[in-house]
């Protein structure tokens, strides 16, 4: 086990994926007008890829296309003060192939606000790193 300078374990790119694929909600951060933006979004992965659905007209849709974008999820347990954080960092992409659409469509991802959610956003994870924080055991 690899720690970090914090005592923190290192998480490989595979738990970093399979703990992404565990998690309900996750925060996408983009630049909106010149500046940091962060929104909560449910996602899904599909393969190492990040898919959001949301609306062709949200902030959200328009900010994403073609730009580098971070995505962070996480689960922490203030009890037993464990947890950890997940980032990926990669291309954001609109989806516009209509055959693409109608797979991601099929995916477990249902949008939690109301409104119509037809569109994709898809985040291609090219940098994954994690960290998780685990009790000391006691010697």
């Amino acid at each position: 086990m690899r720690l970090d300078s914090s005592g923190l374990q290192v998480l490989s790119r595979e738990e970093c994926l399979r703990l992404l694929s565990s998690a309900p909600i996750g925060r996408i951060v983009f630049t909106d007008r010149a500046l940091p933006a962060v929104q909560p979004v449910n996602f899904c992965l599909d393969g190492e890829s990040v898919v959001i659905r949301t609306s062709i007209g949200s902030k959200l849709a328009a900010a994403t296309r073609h730009a580098v974008v971070a995505f962070e999820a996480d689960e922490f347990d203030p009890a037993t003060r464990t947890g950890w954080s997940v980032t990926a960092v990669g291309h954001a992409r609109a989806v516009s192939d209509p055959a693409e659409t109608a797979r991601l469509a099929t995916l477990p991802l249902s949008p939690w606000a109301p409104g119509s959610r037809d569109h994709f956003v898809v985040v291609e994870a090219e940098q994954v790193s994690g960290r998780r924080i685990a009790r000391e055991r006691s010697i």
